[in-house]
């Protein structure tokens, strides 16, 4: 498994719906990127110019909002990664 490093989160994005609520089906250019995914790995922290570590807010297992062209794609035994600083995440959702 990956493990981020400092304050940075590995994030499983969610796909967009490929329908609208009125049933038209959006060709995959007309698709927005995604700006919510689960987290699946957080790294330790930063660590203060005195040694402290200082935890991040969120946790694995949160679904979270993220800036819209924040982070970098990443592919791990075949499976899509975004990861991120934690200063590019927005919002927790419950």
């Amino acid at each position: 498994m990956l493990k981020p490093l400092g304050d940075r989160v590995i994030v499983t994005v969610e796909e967009q719906e490929e329908q609208t609520v009125g049933g038209i089906v959006l060709a995959s250019n007309a698709k927005e990127k995604p700006q919510t995914g689960k987290i699946v790995a957080v790294g330790a922290g930063n660590v203060t110019d005195s040694g402290k570590q200082l935890p991040l807010a969120v946790k694995e297992g949160q679904t979270v909002m993220f800036d819209k062209y924040a982070g970098s794609e990443v592919k791990y035994e075949g499976q899509s990664y975004l990861v991120l600083h934690e200063k590019d995440l927005m919002a927790i959702v419950d």
